[in-house]
C-alpha cells in the first residue's frame, strides 16, 4: 500500500491549497477604505436614533 500513488488525494490537496490562495488573493484585491470621516458616521447614527 505504501508504493501506490494516491492520485485523488494529491489532486484534492492541491485543489484545497489553490482554493485557499485564491480566497486570500480575492480578499487582497479589494481596495482599502481611506479618508473615512468618523464624526460624520457617528452623527448619522445619532440622527437615526433621534428619528
Amino acid at each position: 500500500m505504501g508504493v501506490t500513488e494516491l492520485k485523488r488525494k494529491a489532486r484534492r490537496n492541491r485543489a484545497i491549497a489553490n482554493n485557499k490562495t485564491n480566497a486570500i488573493k480575492q480578499l487582497l484585491r479589494k481596495p482599502t477604505i481611506k479618508n473615512v470621516d468618523v464624526e460624520a458616521i457617528k452623527a448619522s447614527f445619532a440622527e437615526k436614533k433621534a428619528a
